[in-house]
């Protein structure tokens, strides 16, 4: 019982820092952590974050959401960037910080100062997602952020898994680490697609037999990433990349999937499933993370107690230390692949310069969550002799400490960084819009025209098929003229045709809500009845908003 009720006040403190964010005008998880916080003070107890578990239940979900709904495109038109922050960047940090942290703290063994400084690097794009709100990151960028984040968890967690086997046996194999790394990749990319291509391929057979059962199909997405992660660990793999994989294959299937595959109603539903079981978890991400806190800033004194330097005040030291070295060692890297790779052009002339701005703000957007801190709990508290792991309650105050610091870093100069930043411009893929408006509204056509003529035939009176195929087919060729002019102007005025008639639409269906919810409080409406042309209106603001 204290579990469920553990359970739904922490999803109450999700409820409620929303709008205490935006009435504090503070980042949303900043107010997560400080709720989570609360909670423990109060309550004098807090959730026992077991990370194999926490991993299990908040992360696969939420990589599988990021890689389904993250643009392909932008994806693959960045990847050398992106694989070069998830990939090298993670690797330079770890060598960079770790060497460091074995230099600034003579009682951190070399191996731990590595574990540490792997499970540092990963970075949070739902922090920076929350942090950014004030002042919107550029798409491009955020796509380059959220790629990154995908990635860069699975490599440091992994360097973080052959750090610590380092420590414990004593002894660390090149070609083990390497061959040990291709197997995490490789493997946990191959569960991911294969897991979500037979569950795909197999509820479309399904469907096409005996009907689609929306309530299954929204259920099977949400058991997706889970089963795509567990068959990874399962195979020794990283789950963490399965669940990635998993969610690019799904948006893939889903595009080229066979006619079919999932309803329309499917569709919206589990849309709306999808985002409040994200809304959810990245909060009590942050909740659970908060309660964490006190316990671990409590032993501090006990940190220092048995090192060279006992004074607390040195923790402070430590702490700023890593997150200046952090943020020097991604400015570094950062700019070096802009320069490299992001603003290379094929075309003749110069390229474009990389403004400090900028490298400024992929260096501070490096912000670091929940993941880190569960990453490094995971640390064993014994060595392979039964020794006691050495630093290892440095290190997870360590990392605790991080987190809070580069998210209140963050919190403060982002906004003020990313006013008035440019960026190569983004396509506005409005001439793509416009012909696939044009061959959507074709086919149609075609399609509305073999149907009336099929409905007509051998029947009594064939004119009715014809005049409301007619009526119908008129709203299709206006779309298509409309978007076939070849003056900008007239382009640009049909856009803004366009826009006037949503806004007319919209204002006509708020009209149609409250006067069919008149008729139901008269009582002139029956509610199943009200509630059906409610739910009609509903889908047809959806489509206009």
């Amino acid at each position: 019982m204290h579990l469920i009720e553990t359970t739904l006040l922490l999803l109450l403190a999700v409820v409620v820092s929303g709008p205490l964010a935006r009435v504090t005008r503070i980042a949303l998880p900043l107010v997560q952590i400080a709720l989570g916080a609360g909670i423990v003070l109060v309550t004098g107890s807090a959730v026992e974050l077991e990370p194999d578990i926490f991993f299990l239940l908040f992360l696969p979900p939420l990589l599988f959401l990021d890689g389904w709904r993250i643009p392909k495109e932008d994806l693959f038109r960045d990847k050398a960037v992106i694989l070069e922050l998830a990939l090298g960047l993670v690797i330079f940090t770890v060598i960079g910080l770790g060497f460091l942290l074995w230099w600034m703290i003579p009682e951190m063994p070399l191996a731990v100062a590595f574990a540490l400084a792997a499970i540092l690097s990963p970075t949070d794009p739902i922090a920076v997602q929350a942090i950014a709100a004030r002042a919107p990151i550029p798409k491009r960028l955020m796509h380059i952020l959220e790629g990154e984040s995908l990635l860069n968890d699975a490599t440091g967690l992994t360097c973080m898994r052959l750090a610590i086997a380092a420590a414990s046996t004593g002894a660390f194999v090149l070609t083990q680490a390497v061959t040990s790394f291709a197997w995490l990749a490789i493997v946990g990319v191959a569960s991911g697609v294969l897991v979500t291509w037979c569950v795909n391929k197999a509820k479309a057979w399904v469907s096409r037999r005996w009907g689609e059962d929306v309530g299954a199909q929204i259920l099977i997405s949400l058991l997706t990433p889970f089963a795509a992660y567990l068959a990874a660990e399962e195979l020794h793999a990283s789950g963490i990349l399965a669940a990635v994989a998993a969610g690019i294959t799904m948006s893939f299937t889903e595009r080229d999937g066979a006619k079919g595959q999932a309803l329309a109603m499917t569709r919206v539903r589990r849309a709306g499933v999808w985002d409040t079981v994200q809304f959810a978890a990245n909060g009590l991400i942050f909740v659970i993370l908060g309660e964490q806190m006190p316990s671990i800033m409590s032993r501090a004194a006990e940190v220092v107690a048995d090192t060279s330097r006992p004074e607390v005040w040195w923790l402070a030291v430590y702490v700023f230390a890593i997150v200046g070295a952090l943020a020097v060692l991604r400015f570094v890297w950062v700019w070096t692949s802009l320069r490299l790779t992001l603003f290379r052009k094929r075309q003749k002339g110069p390229p474009p310069k990389v403004g400090l701005r900028l490298t400024a703000v992929m260096s501070l957007a490096g912000v670091r969550g929940a993941i880190t801190l569960a990453g490094i709990l995971t640390v064993p508290f014994t060595l392979a002799d039964g020794t006691p792991m050495p630093a290892r309650t440095m290190a997870i105050f360590l990392a605790a400490s991080v987190i809070i610091v580069s998210l209140v870093l963050a919190t403060v100069a982002l906004p003020r960084l990313l006013k008035g930043i440019e960026l190569p411009p983004e396509p506005t893929h409005e001439r793509e819009e416009d012909q696939g408006r044009i061959a959507a509204a074709s086919a149609a056509l075609r399609a509305i025209e073999d149907a009336s003529h099929a409905m007509a035939e051998g029947k009594p009176n064939p004119d009715l098929y014809n005049d409301v195929a007619s009526r119908i087919m008129v709203l299709y060729r206006e779309r298509i003229e409309s978007r076939t002019h070849t003056d900008e102007d007239d382009v640009d005025a049909a856009r803004l045709s366009d826009a006037v008639e949503r806004h007319l639409r919209l204002a006509g269906l708020a009209a149609e809500r409250e006067e069919l919810r008149r008729l139901a409080r008269s009582r002139i409406l029956d509610e199943e009845t009200a509630r059906k042309l409610l739910r009609e209106i509903d889908l047809q603001e959806l489509r206009y908003s």
